[in-house]
């Protein structure tokens, strides 16, 4: 998400490598599919009546955000650190991410949630009184409607969420990866723009925003999760594209303004 997407590492003498790339998006998804996964399934809701374990909507608000932050500062130089399909497709619609890249990246991004997802799954197997197969009875933290839903919302209102979600959410990596001025603070801000997003979506549709993150959950979740999936792939890549597409003139129009104010202070 930070950087020059075209040239990860333009500044270093050593280019990153295409499959160094690649792992470090399969990395940061890990990163991140585990850290929002992981506090969804394990700590979320844990025991909340014996020891006070549960983190809640904002714990897990706040652990999305935060894997966010250190993948983007671990990889953001060597990937652009997208971690995310819907992402990737925002920035190639953007023009800041070359189209025959897109394919190889939401692979590896799929791959490391997979991962991910698999890694908190045999841990949760580990646990008390059947927690995985609980885990999984419930859904296994996947995005949807209905049962999916934390709050019982409609399709049509988790369908929206995810879209106006993913919408704000790759406009701000639009906006400060396009100044090499904010490169340094990208990460903290996208992070802390997922969070937001986060806390006001989780209760409609279990906030994804990122269609690697809901299929690594979905193939623990059961049938319905299965069933529900097309919403997390296709709201998401539609809100990232609206963004890419809507940025662009937004950015010009501000660049052509600014230089008009500039000139009119010569």
């Amino acid at each position: 998400m930070t950087g020059n997407v075209l040239a990860p590492d333009a500044t270093s003498s050593a280019t990153p490598t295409y499959g160094t790339r690649l792992a470090a998006e399969a990395c940061g998804t890990f990163i991140l599919v585990f850290g929002v996964v992981g506090a969804a399934i394990l700590a979320a809701d844990f025991d909340s009546g014996s020891n006070g374990l549960n983190i809640g909507f904002l714990g897990v608000a706040l652990a999305l955000g935060l894997s966010v932050v250190v993948g983007a500062a671990a990889f953001g130089q060597v990937s652009g650190a997208h971690f995310n399909p819907a992402v990737t497709a925002g920035l190639a619609v953007a023009g800041r991410f070359r189209w025959r890249d897109v394919a190889p990246y939401v692979v590896a991004q799929i791959a490391g949630g997979l991962a991910a997802s698999c890694l908190v799954a045999g841990v949760a197997a580990g646990g008390p009184d059947s927690f995985l197969e609980r885990a999984r009875a419930s859904g296994f933290a996947s995005t949807g409607w209905g049962a999916l839903s934390p709050g019982g919302f409609s399709w049509a209102s988790a369908f929206l969420v995810e879209v106006v979600a993913t919408c704000l959410f790759v406009w701000v990596i639009l906006g400060v990866t396009a100044s090499s001025a904010l490169q340094r603070v990208a990460p903290f801000a996208i992070g802390l723009t997922l969070t937001l997003v986060a806390l006001l979506a989780i209760p409609v549709s279990n906030g994804s925003f990122n269609p690697a993150r809901s299929i690594a959950t979905a193939v623990w979740g059961g049938e319905e999760a299965l069933a529900q999936l097309w919403l997390s792939i296709a709201a998401p890549t539609l809100g990232a594209v609206i963004a890419g597409v809507s940025f662009r003139p937004l950015f010009e129009t501000q660049n052509h303004g600014t230089k008009e104010a500039e000139n009119d202070q010569k």
